[in-house]
């Protein structure tokens, strides 16, 4: 493989690299999903809407899920066979995905009453949004199915595409369930939360659509449909899932808010996260006794004597240590499972998330 295929930069008539061609090609869905399409002049206020919803929500993030899918597709097929249409539909893929998350996101923020979204007011905060914001999250899912008809309803991988979106959004959302029914808003009971719980939650709320639904889209585009290559990119791919979660679980107790864009609120907001996982697991009964009486509270005392008990724990050193233990284990599960796939999907994959501090 080239040197261009492993940094993202190919000379398709430009010398842009995939970051590049992704955000230039954000514009053009705005203005295909809010002027092409619906003409129907009674319209004009709701896409006006959709405009809005659509620059303030998609835009902004790390993009790791979007350009996972140009990324993964350059590992799976050989650069000639990336013709210019080739490139933008995978671009086009990528933004779907980014348009699920910033659907689930919308949404999310409201459930948890969260304030800050990537350094900004979360949507539904923004003056005369409020709970109007449900059928935001609705619109960038609709977004998600009008853009994969337009662009890849030709394609062999048509029908696999949607039933991939449409499965991987059912498994996020009853990951969503799972978390929610685990802490109860008002309702503390430390008892909810296991490593097994734990490990539920992150796997369907988190893994599928961020690490398995990129690469499983490529894969799918480069005509890779056997269901036993998807079950072992799947095994790799849930296993940096887990990780992951567990990474932004302790960034939002242990990360810079300058750095990371949001505050983090898992403490008061009685987050079945790692940290208090792996706490209970090492603590003594007076130890339990008093996160008890502390977590899921929204005074600032109280948030800062869970902090001071998971120092006294060493949670940083146990975190560091997990870690490096999910990197070793993730190199063999590659080794053992991608046999038939380019270890490159999921090393890329790899070096961007571990040792990250957003």
């Amino acid at each position: 493989m080239g040197d261009s295929r492993c940094n993202g930069t190919h000379s398709l008539g430009s010398e842009q690299s995939d970051p590049e061609l992704f955000e230039a090609q954000f514009q053009e869905l705005v203005t295909e999903l809010t002027e092409k399409d619906l003409t129907d002049a009674v319209l004009a206020d709701a896409l006006n809407r959709l405009r809005e919803v659509l620059i303030y929500n998609a835009p902004g993030g790390k993009r790791n899920r979007g350009l996972s899918v140009i990324g993964s597709l350059r590992e799976l097929v050989p650069p000639f066979e990336l013709t210019h249409d080739t490139v933008q539909r995978a671009l086009l893929v990528g933004w779907c995905i980014e348009l699920l998350q910033a659907f689930f996101l919308v949404a999310d923020d409201i459930m948890d009453a969260s304030v800050t979204r990537r350094g900004q007011p979360c949507w539904y905060k923004r003056d005369g949004v409020g709970l109007d914001a449900i059928n935001d999250s609705y619109l960038l899912e609709g977004a998600i199915y009008r853009l994969l008809r337009r662009h890849c309803r030709g394609q062999h991988y048509y029908l696999h595409l949607l039933e991939l979106f449409m499965e991987t959004s059912f498994q996020t959302e009853l990951g969503q369930a799972l978390d929610l029914m685990t802490a109860p808003p008002g309702q503390i009971d430390l008892n909810r939360f296991s490593m097994e719980r734990y490990k539920a939650i992150v796997k369907y709320k988190t893994a599928f659509y961020s690490f398995y639904l990129p690469v499983a889209a490529a894969m799918y585009m480069a005509g890779i449909q056997s269901e036993e290559e998807h079950n072992n990119a799947k095994h790799i791919l849930l296993e940096m899932g887990e990780f992951f979660q567990i990474q932004d679980d302790y960034l939002d107790c242990y990360g810079d808010p300058a750095v990371t864009g949001k505050i983090g609120t898992d403490i008061q907001d009685n987050k079945c996260s790692w940290l208090v996982v792996t706490a209970l697991g090492v603590m003594t009964s007076e130890q339990r006794a008093e996160l008890e009486s502390c977590y899921g509270r929204h005074d600032d005392a109280s948030v800062e004597k869970v902090k001071a008990l998971y120092d006294t724990l060493q949670m940083p050193a146990l975190y560091r240590q997990h870690e490096e233990d999910s990197y070793q284990r993730l190199q063999k599960l590659i080794a053992l499972h991608a046999q038939n796939l380019p270890h490159a999907v999921f090393l890329n994959f790899a070096k961007k998330i571990y040792k990250r501090n957003k």
